[in-house]
């Protein structure tokens, strides 16, 4: 029998301690394709992802339609008036859901937006997926739990500022460990031994997303780590 990965403990068997990864090319780069998302999740799969998180109904419903493992769904959008991203309206969800999406991840932090987030979790719920609340905050997961997100993701910790950290919110994620039980890590996990920190801090799940699919980054940090020996080398005799 086909699993049923909206169901919260065919979620937690297949799920838990596992490794999801994001397939979210650079914006406009040449790997900004709806193929090549398919190939990347693939590959992703093929080498030992447990589930994916996708960016786009349409792109969502082609991943669908080749693989059988969890989707965690998402629609970023630029908003002239609200600071929100991720999943803004009650029309993405509608269209995660039609796609196919397992999982539907939301900003739930406590910024302006154009919809509540807890109209938001009602439409998943009705839909039959699970909801993440992608928070920067203990404040907001916690507060994301008690509305009733199964998933609490620290996503965005970091990017509601001015200045994005270099290391992952290591501490939030055990804040929140601590108290619930299904934490993402999520948020510049771009090493193993940063995804293994990330599992011993208690995460349920680690999501990699740049260190894995987004080639311009990842060439950009070798690139400078050259620049940078270059830079300090003593000159030739």
């Amino acid at each position: 029998m086909k699993p049923n990965y909206r169901d919260i403990a065919q979620l937690d068997a297949a799920l838990q301690g596992g490794l999801v990864v994001s397939c979210q090319p650079v914006d406009n780069g040449p790997l900004d394709d709806d193929d090549t998302v398919v190939r990347l999740a693939q590959a992703a799969v093929e080498g030992g992802a447990r589930a994916l998180r996708i960016e786009g109904a349409r792109r969502l419903a082609r991943v669908r339609a080749q693989l059988g493992v969890p989707l965690i769904g998402i629609v970023k959008r630029d908003l002239a008036h609200f600071p929100v991203r991720i999943t803004p309206s009650l029309e993405d969800v509608d269209a995660l859901l039609d796609a196919g999406a397992d999982v539907i991840a939301v900003d739930a932090t406590l910024r302006a937006r154009p919809c509540p987030v807890q109209d938001l979790l009602a439409r998943i719920h009705a839909g039959g997926a699970i909801a993440m609340a992608d928070c920067a905050s203990l404040e907001e997961g916690l507060a994301a739990n008690a509305l009733g997100f199964e998933i609490v993701g620290t996503t965005l910790s970091g990017y509601t500022g001015t200045e994005v950290p270099e290391l992952p919110d290591y501490a939030l994620l055990a804040a929140l460990t601590r108290q619930l039980p299904r934490v993402m890590a999520e948020g510049r996990y771009n090493t193993p031994q940063q995804v293994r920190q990330a599992g011993e801090l208690g995460a349920w799940a680690v999501t990699v997303g740049t260190a894995i699919t987004r080639t311009e980054v990842i060439t950009g940090w070798f690139r400078d780590g050259l620049v940078q020996a270059h830079a300090h080398a003593s000159p030739p005799r």
